[in-house]
């Protein structure tokens, strides 16, 4: 579905990626963990092209992604929920959603993919007429989450979804990507919270430095010594 292949990339002079390679496969969950700082989200953003990429090239479904602008990214079913959310703060709720049907071919199902979203999430229903800057951390996320999804991508890139989150709603949060995926949206997810990143995924990359170190099923990670030692704290 996803083929990251070789990829270089950073900003300005600086080089943050370096020639990292990755598959996400259709229907899984795929998981990119590591230490802060070490290009986890300026990977995402050169896969989405928000940043360009210096070397290599990205495939989704064969067609080549690499030079092509955020929005045909997304018009090809690619889309992001950014790290911090990055909500419209003085626009209600169901105006946020609004953006995210923002393509030609979605906007013709708008009112059906709201409906869809306040059924994920009824929480956001009984909001929707407040502006999204008032709503708690949880509620932000998931807002953040539905706007995305509001396109109706076949592939969903998620930036820290836990962040800021108490541990309640980082539970919420995990049970809410896996319905996703049973719904027919493959999930590409960075995340600080690695014991549940692993726990949920199908396969994950292991990033330091900008380079790839340890790949392998989520299952097979959650039990390595070297990764429970750096990571988990065990």
């Amino acid at each position: 579905m996803l083929k990251v292949d070789n990829v270089f990339s950073g900003y300005g002079d600086i080089q943050i990626i370096n020639g990292i390679s990755l598959t996400v496969e259709p229907g899984k969950i795929v998981a990119i963990v590591g230490s802060n700082g070490v290009g986890k989200s300026t990977l995402l953003k050169t896969i989405t092209g928000m940043i360009p990429t210096t070397g290599g090239k990205t495939y989704f479904y064969d067609n080549l992604l690499t030079g092509l602008s955020t929005n045909q990214i997304l018009e090809m079913g690619v889309s992001l929920v950014p790290e911090g959310r990055q909500l419209f703060n003085f626009m209600t709720v169901e105006e946020n959603l609004y953006v995210g049907s923002c393509t030609k071919e979605n906007r013709k199902n708008r009112a059906e993919n709201i409906e869809r979203m306040y059924s994920l999430f009824p929480v956001l229903k009984d909001r929707r007429t407040q502006m999204a800057g008032t709503l708690s951390g949880g509620e932000q996320q998931m807002l953040a989450t539905s706007r995305s999804l509001m396109s109706n991508p076949k592939l969903l890139i998620m930036d820290e979804p836990s962040w800021g989150l108490a541990p309640l709603l980082v539970a919420e949060l995990f049970e809410t990507i896996e319905h996703v995926r049973q719904n027919g949206t493959s999930v590409l997810l960075v995340e600080q919270n690695v014991y549940k990143a692993l726990q949920i995924c199908d396969r994950a990359y292991v990033i330091e430095h900008g380079n790839i170190v340890l790949e392998g099923e989520g299952s097979d990670l959650l039990i390595n010594d070297d990764l429970k030692k750096a990571y988990l704290g065990i």
